[in-house]
């Protein structure tokens, strides 16, 4: 079982090269330590990036009118397409759609409370836009059904607004002027994620009315029933193709209805980093690849060097697999300590830039209304991953020593003997 006699001699031997060993192990410990923080960094940017992606609905999508590019059954391009609450009637009730909101841009408008004014945007919109563009109600309500029919003057501010014009006051029940139009304020909210707070919410039939939209639409968000590329991108020809009979355009002039469909770009944007996964791990494991081959190559000098000594145990009896045993253990000894530093040394330090990361992240999000804003999130490395990643490595360790070990194990005494 343990044979202590064959240990003392492997660590007499180690302690007898410690400049070799040291520089095979730090081959090793270095191939690990890169492998971490690759995959480490890996992790963080996809983190990161989908962190970002959560600031809206995954399976969002925004259309746009314009003017036309394509003539169409007699009629020439650079016509303008106008969107109106009729096309809004019609998308909503389209199969595959989950939540729609018309939308009417006011664009740049002067808020005003008391002493306090400023410039910001005033959307209008229907009540699913909250859910849409994930916007976070941190006071009161979003718009509703009731705001939308009696096209009442109600607003919901974004965070940036409400502090600058009402500091610490309550702002629920109070009215703000928008371009001296007073709206009584029944909520404050939190854009989806985004560190600007800094649009305000009003219903479209309000803003239509005040603001001489009569039943234009600007443009619609909505949210999609579907959970691959194919099925989004289905949902959206129907789309189109529902409007452009509408308005009298081609489906795929892209000028008139311009479009946006986020759950395509969530998909082939977390296709890339998978990608870059596997690229990673490439690089990673020939890494360690180098740093085995370097322990193979030790092993074989250290074979060359103790034949002599290999031939004389073999003289007086040990057997191959003896041999074979003392070469694997010096090969898997080096190999799994130094493995280990290397594992340690390398998920400490991605510990290390995830605390210093997080501390940024929640710097961030305390001066930006509750949310940070970060492109490289959480850059740790799974345990699993990192357990399985020292496994290969011993496994590999021992690989490289069996070469050397069991051309160890064929030599000749007698040509041990004669060996210079």
């Amino acid at each position: 079982m343990f044979d202590i006699d064959k240990w003392q001699e492997i660590l007499a031997t180690i302690k007898k090269n410690k400049m070799r060993t040291f520089l095979t192990g730090f081959s090793v410990a270095w191939g690990i330590f890169m492998l971490m923080i690759l995959l480490g960094s890996g992790n963080g940017l996809s983190n990161g990036v989908s962190e970002n992606f959560k600031r809206d609905a995954i399976n969002a999508m925004w259309l746009w009118s314009g003017k036309t590019s394509i003539p169409y059954q007699g009629m020439k391009e650079g016509r303008q397409i106008r969107l109106t609450n009729n096309d809004y009637d019609i998308i909503k009730d389209l199969p595959g759609i989950e939540y729609t909101s018309g939308r009417y841009y006011i664009g740049g408008n002067t808020f005003s409370y008391g002493n306090e004014y400023g410039e910001y945007t005033a959307i209008t919109c229907h009540p699913d836009l909250k859910e849409v563009e994930s916007i976070e109600i941190i006071k009161g309500r979003f718009v509703n059904e009731v705001d939308l029919k009696q096209a009442r003057k109600s607003v919901v501010l974004g965070k940036d607004i409400y502090d600058a014009l009402f500091k610490d006051k309550d702002a629920i029940g109070e009215y703000v002027r928008i371009n001296n139009i007073p709206f009584k304020v029944v909520g404050i909210c939190m854009e989806g994620g985004g560190t600007r707070h800094r649009n305000a919410y009003i219903p479209v039939s309000t803003g239509q009315k005040v603001f001489n939209g009569s039943n234009r639409l600007h443009n619609f968000a909505l949210t999609v029933d579907a959970k691959t590329i194919e099925e989004s991108q289905a949902i959206e020809t129907r789309v189109r193709e529902t409007l452009a009979r509408k308005h009298k355009f081609d489906s795929t002039d892209e000028s008139a209805l311009g479009s946006y469909n986020k759950l395509e770009n969530v998909i082939e944007t977390m296709k890339i980093f998978q990608a870059i996964k596997i690229f990673i791990w490439i690089i990673g494991i020939g890494t360690l690849i180098a740093g085995v081959v370097g322990v193979s190559n030790i092993m074989l000098i250290v074979v060359k060097e103790r034949t002599k000594e290999i031939g004389i145990r073999k003289a007086i009896g040990a057997s191959p697999a003896s041999v074979v045993g003392l070469i694997l253990l010096e090969s898997i000894l080096i190999t799994t300590i130094a493995g280990y530093i290397g594992l340690v040394l390398g998920t400490g330090l991605m510990e290390g830039v995830n605390f210093f990361v997080e501390q940024q992240y929640a710097a961030s999000a305390a001066t930006n209304g509750g949310n940070g804003d970060t492109l490289f999130r959480n850059p740790t490395v799974n345990l699993n991953v990192a357990m399985a990643a020292t496994m290969l490595l011993v496994f590999a360790g021992t690989l490289a020593g069996f070469i050397p070990a069991k051309r160890a194990s064929r030599i000749k005494p007698i040509e041990a003997l004669r060996d210079e």
